[in-house]
């Protein structure tokens, strides 16, 4: 990885994969996106808060869980990423691994912002915590908290890897990145009417 100043968050992560251009937006031309008047934005956060507050004891023994850390704040110099995890799990097995709520319903499908997600904070998990990280936790709060897994492969974290790299090209060079393929995510952008 180039050598840089620049650490980016998880959620900087999660706008570049919803679009590419939401990165040059909110870092090259320093305009914020107001997330906080999105209703699943807000939404999520009052989700977090409350999973922060109940069953603090409760470890997920279907998953073989033998001990949970809950809102952890976790970074990586050597990656330039930092973010907050909502659980890490200690498995029996030895490894560890994520665990994300998501205020959604599962739709027969792992999206790509939840998989880097994971895999993201995997990695980070492993480099902070010395312990083999090969899987993830998805868990769904509008589909009954249902727990979905999802297992990392060696080229997941270097796609990983990349898309860092790719976020902090556009924000150390002012790279103007291509649109995102799905036009469909644009009819709800906050940026669509500066967007050409």
């Amino acid at each position: 990885m180039e050598d840089t100043d620049t650490i980016i968050t998880i959620s900087d992560v999660l706008e570049y994969l919803f679009c590419p251009r939401f990165t040059y937006f909110m870092y090259c031309l320093d305009i914020p996106q107001h997330e906080e008047t999105r209703f699943k934005v807000l939404k999520g956060r009052d989700v977090h808060e409350t999973r922060r507050m109940t069953n603090a004891e409760y470890v997920r023994k279907k998953l073989n869980c033998i001990k949970k850390e809950r809102s952890v704040f976790i970074a990586s110099k050597k990656n330039h990423i930092k973010g907050i995890v909502d659980e890490v799990l200690l498995l029996e097995d030895g490894t560890a691994a994520p665990l994300e709520y998501k205020y959604a319903e599962y739709k027969d499908k792992i999206f790509k912002t939840y998989k880097y997600q994971l895999v993201l904070h995997g990695m980070m998990i492993r480099e902070n915590y010395d312990m083999e990280v090969n899987r993830g936790y998805i868990c769904y709060i509008r589909s009954n908290n249902q727990v979905k897994q999802v297992d990392f492969k060696p080229s997941d974290f270097q796609k990983g890897i990349e898309i860092i790299e790719s976020i902090i090209n556009i924000i150390n060079k002012g790279v103007y990145p291509k649109t995102t393929r799905n036009l469909r995510k644009c009819v709800d952008c906050c940026y669509r009417n500066i967007c050409v």
